[in-house]
Order: structure tokens, then sequence, then C-alpha cells
């Protein structure tokens, strides 16, 4: 989380994650630098807080899924999947022409309707 940089903040203002980063570490780690996290409870910690679940913005989450369905079509590209390309610099390149070649095929069929 350190390495991030959106613009010129250092760090986001929420961060999105499954129940699998539902752990208090994370979510005090998270407090400390002033991250919201828009992580669902796990059913094994509901009995800690006695049934009452914590704090959990549902909209918030349900925008997740558009990065979701964008690794899904990268992983479509099997280069991409398997990681071919050793170097950071290669493999930046090949996602940045399975992007051009997603936009292409949009392209093409938004022409043909």
């Amino acid at each position: 989380m350190d390495a991030v940089q959106i613009g010129r903040r250092r760090r986001p203002k929420r961060v999105a994650g499954d129940k699998g980063y539902s752990y208090p570490r994370i979510r005090r780690w998270l407090r400390r630098h002033a991250i919201g996290a828009v992580i669902p409870q796990r059913s094994d910690q509901l009995a800690r807080h006695r049934g009452r679940p914590l704090a959990f913005d549902k909209k918030a989450y349900r925008r997740r899924s558009v990065i979701e369905c964008c690794i899904g079509w990268l992983k479509e590209c099997r280069r991409l999947g398997t990681r071919f390309e050793k170097l950071a610099l290669n493999f930046l390149a090949m996602v940045k022409l399975a992007i051009i070649r997603r936009y292409l095929r949009l392209m093409d069929l938004s022409d043909r309707t």
C-alpha cells in the first residue's frame, strides 16, 4: 500500500476487498492510515461483534466488480494470464496491446449495429 500513488495522494481513500481480507490486523492498519475499508465481514467474525456487523458500503463494493471484470478479460489473453513476459516493461506493453485489441473489438461490434 505504501507504493500506491493516486494523483498527489500517497494513499487511497478507501480499499475494497473480498472476505479473504477481513482480518483485524488488516482493518487496524487501514484505520491507522485513515483508509476506509470496504470489506465484507466473514460469518465466523459476527460472533465477536455480538451479531452486529461492521459498517459496510454495499454500493461501493459493487463497483469493485468493474475491476474484477477488467482483470477477467485481460486474463483471457493467454500471454498475460500465464505471464510469458519476464520484464515488467514488456508485460506492460502486452497489457496495453490487449486493451487496444479489446477496444477495437468493441468498436467493431458497435459499427455492426
